[in-house]
């Protein structure tokens, strides 16, 4: 449709976008006009000539960089939109103006716009200020305007787990090989995409070593084998490269969403996959890890490690010692006798 050497464009669902190359910033123009002419021209000027004045050629920088091009495919793949939508507010506006204090107050309102999709305005907001503290990084801003402008969407199930009963009532409804998923994350914490990808190579002598894709394959899980672990794979049958696989005997590709959902509805399971991460840091503590070694296996901090075990294994402990400590207070206060009225 276009004859222009560079531009890429896509065709989805009876629609033509068209970007100014390919993995680069959507061009938003009526192709053919003036304007079209003139946002491809700034674009393609920020990327070769390293503009540094405007945001969309720190935009142009952020796509170009190891920073972007290290995040996994799925985080750019949901980032893509968001950086459109960073260009088409914020693009003409010069760098240094991001270092204003009054830059908060627009950030906010261009937030608010979308906050009939609280999730969606967050994640806008965590975009922006990660091209930022790029911006930070190569010099080109002192602050990340960002900083203060607080998230809508509120749901942290970081401390919410499965529980034997849950499990139980699972395993009613659910085919082996959705329980074998559930059970391998309850028991490693690893998260969906990556127990589905978990290949047998990936099993060591002593633990269970892979890279996450969260973090792009940076970072390396080593998961202990403890004995219910080893004795789980034992059961499990070698189907396929990888660990798990469907009923089809093959690989995990499409459908495990679907089965599980399926699954936990009838089985009546308020839960998500992702709470068994939970489940597996209570477990792994119960079995003698402390709360510095599971924060290294799941990249958490101390602290959050530590309320979710304060919540879920020394709930009642701590209040056996509260009570503890005010029967002794108790023991130990005379008793004091009300005050007799003279006759």
């Amino acid at each position: 449709m276009l004859d222009i050497k560079g531009v890429h464009v896509v065709k989805a669902k009876g629609r033509t976008y068209v970007y100014a190359w390919r993995g680069g910033p959507r061009l938003l123009s009526e192709p053919g006009t003036p304007e079209f002419v003139k946002e491809l021209a700034d674009l393609v000027a920020a990327r070769t000539t390293g503009d540094r004045t405007k945001i969309s050629g720190l935009l142009a920088s952020y796509r170009a960089s190891d920073d972007w091009k290290n995040l996994s495919d799925k985080t750019r793949k949901n980032w893509k939109p968001f950086l459109d939508r960073i260009q088409t507010r914020f693009g003409g506006l010069s760098i240094g103006a991001f270092d204003r204090p009054l830059m908060r107050v627009a950030i906010r309102k261009w937030r608010d716009e979308m906050k009939h999709t609280p999730r969606q305005a967050d994640m806008a907001l965590q975009v922006l200020s990660r091209v930022l503290s790029f911006g930070i990084a190569e010099g080109q801003l002192q602050v990340n305007a960002c900083t203060g402008v607080p998230r809508i969407y509120r749901s942290d199930r970081s401390e919410i787990i499965w529980t034997d009963d849950d499990m139980a009532a699972l395993a009613k409804k659910a085919s082996a090989e959705v329980m074998w998923a559930v059970r391998l994350a309850a028991m490693t914490g690893l998260r969906k995409s990556d127990v589905l990808r978990l290949a047998w190579t990936h099993v060591q002598g002593h633990s269970i070593e892979i890279r996450t894709g969260k973090s792009g394959e940076r970072k390396t899980a080593v998961i202990p084998l403890y004995s219910s672990l080893r004795a789980l794979l034992q059961e499990i049958p070698k189907r396929a490269t990888t660990i798990l696989t469907s009923t089809d005997k093959v690989s995990w590709k499409t459908g495990f969403d679907a089965s599980f959902i399926r699954a936990k509805n009838a089985a009546g399971v308020d839960k998500h996959f992702h709470d068994l991460r939970g489940t597996a840091a209570t477990k792994m503590f119960l079995a003698g890890l402390t709360v510095r070694e599971i924060a290294e296996i799941f990249t958490w901090s101390e602290d959050h490690v530590e309320r979710l075990i304060n919540v879920y294994v020394k709930k009642d402990e701590l209040l056996l010692d509260r009570i503890r400590r005010i029967d002794e207070l108790e023991s130990r206060t005379p008793g004091v006798k009300p005050a007799v009225k003279p006759s």
